[in-house]
């Protein structure tokens, strides 16, 4: 089928792993990697393209006088289709929602997630409490549910064989650096750090500001692990309890000294959270044979 064609075809392009990129070039290659899954069909993710689906529109007050107009609208299914929707995880903390967040939210969610029928993107958004990631299984099931709507489905898949349905979820958590360049961030942190080029795991948020942790979820979890915290138990979890030993009785450092301790369990636990995500929507999960999940673990 040429959905298998397109997968082959996805897995050839060239990607870096665990190498640090300006976001541009991170969402960059999600774009390719997506518009790779769907090459040679009919992009479906304007809601007007779902008219088929509700003949009710000619007698909505809402669109008086243009019902047939907007049934119109609605996509030939004959026509090989894919139906796509993107979710995507972030820390609630202020500090991420910056300048990398809304270029994923133009670059990526605008091409991937749903429209409204005013043509605003509505991409599911999961702002965690602290760390970036969430219940997997919860995370698949609303993603997917809310853009497959039963009868949906029955249109999309009796129209055409090779049609089939895209979800794409991209994880993300986050990891403070702060890069001592000025004698008062190095008084403010002590002599440990007065040498150290940057030190992952704090930030500062502006110039008129202390430096604070970053992720402070992730940070804490690890430094002062409180058992009645629901937020630093799941982090704990998705960490794994020898990784989370290790981490917190020993220091790791780069080769010019910097700290790394809390990039290394920032990319873990995005990790997890993409396989416990994989796992919900995997076999006998949220998605059928006709279903196909694309999904992405980062740190910003």
């Amino acid at each position: 089928k040429k959905i298998e064609q397109n997968v082959a075809n996805m897995w050839k392009l060239h990607s870096d792993f665990g190498v640090e990129k300006e976001p541009e070039n991170v969402f960059m290659a999600i774009i390719s990697n997506r518009y790779a899954l769907v090459k040679g069909t009919q992009m479906l993710r304007d809601e007007l393209q779902l008219a088929f689906n509700s003949p009710s529109y000619r007698h909505s007050e809402h669109w008086a006088n243009i019902g047939d107009g907007i049934m119109e609208c609605g996509a030939d299914l004959t026509t090989p289709s894919v139906l796509t929707t993107c979710g995507y995880t972030m820390c609630g903390d202020r500090i991420c929602q910056s300048l990398a967040l809304k270029r994923y939210q133009t670059m990526v969610a605008g091409r991937f997630g749903s429209m409204t029928e005013s043509g605003e993107t509505k991409p599911e958004l999961f702002f965690a409490t602290g760390g970036g990631t969430d219940s997997g299984p919860t995370l698949a099931h609303v993603t997917v549910g809310h853009a497959l709507d039963a009868r949906i489905k029955d249109n999309l898949y009796s129209g055409n064989a090779d049609n089939f349905f895209l979800c794409n979820i991209d994880v993300c958590t986050h990891c403070g650096h702060l890069d001592i360049g000025s004698e008062n961030k190095a008084d403010f942190l002590g002599n440990t750090y007065a040498k150290v080029g940057t030190i992952y795991g704090l930030a500062q948020e502006s110039e008129l500001r202390d430096p604070r942790p970053c992720c402070g979820a992730i940070v804490g979890m690890i430094t002062n692990f409180n058992m009645h915290n629901p937020v630093h138990v799941r982090l704990r979890s998705d960490l794994g309890e020898a990784n989370w030993n290790y981490l917190a009785k020993n220091d790791i450092k780069a080769d010019d000294g910097s700290p790394v301790k809390f990039l290394i369990a920032a990319a873990i636990i995005a990790i997890q959270g993409m396989r416990n995500t994989v796992d919900a929507l995997g076999p006998g999960g949220e998605l059928d044979e006709r279903g196909l999940g694309h999904m992405t673990a980062q740190v910003q």
